[in-house]
């Protein structure tokens, strides 16, 4: 029996990337898997027969993580079709970086909304559910940046570290109701985002870490599980980094 047998698991940004290694991970446990993208293309198509290829039920969603209105929308839908929700991991992210000087009022904006305020929109819409339940997870996805800032991120550094405040406070709010909020800060993971870095820089950053590599997605799956199951039934407001010594 898989640590999320019985389970049904919303997560943002799934079809690639970390949050499609969560979802791969959690299908593995069992896990039924809802998961958003802002569209339903081709490679959400895939991402959804890869996980229903696990035995598990998976539907993607397209879903704007950033728009309140339609965060409410995509959270009933789902909670109609599964019956449920037990798990919401809040991983929808954008990077737009640049030194502050050169920073546009733009992509203040779009880093803060995607990055943040998705975190609340989601949290809101899900909670009337998680309430009734009186037994669930969030797990919402930081950076080590978050807590030890970076130059040239302003906007994604400050998005991070309000995800961790966020996280925190919910863990208060929430907690007599049997609601865990916990967040993940990983540090530097190897994805398509990260593959962009020129190699020559890459290879400088990953002599900056203690274990002298970039990590995987599914070493921060790996925590998302252990958070999303009950074995970690009396962890909450926690930041747990997943950064190989990077910040510490």
């Amino acid at each position: 029996m898989g640590l999320l047998e019985n389970k049904t698991a919303l997560i943002t940004g799934a079809s690639k990337g970390i949050g499609k290694a969560i979802a791969v991970l959690y299908a593995k446990e069992g896990c039924q898997i809802a998961f958003t993208d802002l569209n339903r293309d081709e490679v959400m198509i895939q991402t959804e027969k890869e996980l229903n290829d696990l035995g598990v039920k998976a539907v993607g969603y397209a879903s704007n993580a950033a728009s309140f209105e339609d965060s409410e929308r995509v959270v009933n839908e789902i909670a109609k079709e599964f019956g449920r929700i037990d798990i919401l991991v809040n991983n929808a992210g954008i990077t737009k970086d640049n030194l502050l000087m050169r920073m546009s009022e733009k992509d203040w904006d779009a880093v803060i909304a995607v990055n943040l305020k998705s975190v609340f929109n989601l949290t809101h819409a899900v909670q009337k559910y998680m309430l009734k339940q009186r037994s669930c997870s969030i797990i919402n996805m930081s950076s080590v940046v978050g807590v030890s800032g970076n130059a040239g991120q302003a906007n994604y550094s400050a998005s991070k570290a309000g995800i961790i405040g966020f996280t925190k406070s919910i863990a208060k709010e929430l907690g007599s109701r049997n609601i865990r909020s916990n967040a993940i800060a990983p540090g530097f993971i190897i994805t398509d985002m990260t593959a962009q870095i020129p190699e020559d820089a890459r290879k400088a950053w990953e002599a900056t870490i203690p274990m002298k590599r970039g990590g995987q997605p599914e070493e921060v799956a790996k925590v998302a599980v252990f958070l999303g199951s009950d074995l970690s039934s009396y962890v909450s407001g926690q930041v747990i980094h997943v950064c190989g010594a990077m910040n510490c």
